[in-house]
C-alpha cells in the first residue's frame, strides 16, 4: 500500500472502502493477507493490475465521492479519518451536517476547494 505498508489509519480507511465496494474484510487497520486478497479482487474487478498493491490508480479508483446524504462504510472511513485529524465527530456512517462542517473545515485548513464534498482531492489528502 502506498500510504502505510505496516498498517494503521490509512489501511483502516482502505478496508472501509473495500467493504463499501462489497468486499469482506475486517476494518482493523492491519495490512494482512485478507486485505491484500480483497485488494486483488477489487483490482481484478475494476480492470486494474491485480497485484495487491494500492498505488494511485487503485486508491483513486476506490475512493467514492461522498457528500451530505451519503451513508455506509465509506462514510464511516471518512469520519474515522476526520476524527484522527482532530475533528470532534460521531462516527456513525451517515454524512450529515456535522460531517459536512468537519469536511469544510478540513478543506479550508489544507487549502482545498471548500465545497463540503469529498472527492479524490479531499479523500486522498486525508489519508496521505
Amino acid at each position: 500500500m502506498r500510504h502505510d505498508p505496516a498498517g494503521g489509519p490509512a489501511v483502516r480507511t482502505l478496508q472501509y472502502m473495500l467493504r463499501a465496494s462489497g468486499r469482506t474484510v475486517a476494518a482493523d487497520g492491519v495490512l494482512g493477507s485478507g486485505t491484500e486478497s480483497a485488494v486483488r479482487g477489487y483490482q481484478a474487478a475494476h480492470g486494474l493490475s491485480a497485484d495487491g498493491v494500492v498505488g494511485d490508480n487503485t486508491w483513486y479508483s476506490i475512493l467514492p465521492v461522498l457528500r451530505q446524504g451519503s451513508a455506509g462504510e465509506a462514510v464511516t472511513g471518512l469520519q474515522r479519518e476526520l476524527v484522527d485529524a482532530g475533528y470532534s465527530l460521531t462516527v456513525d456512517g451517515s454524512f450529515g451536517p456535522a460531517t459536512e462542517t468537519a469536511v469544510r473545515s478540513y478543506q479550508s485548513k489544507v487549502g482545498l476547494v471548500v465545497d463540503g464534498v469529498v472527492g479524490n482531492n479531499t479523500g486522498g489528502s486525508l489519508v496521505d
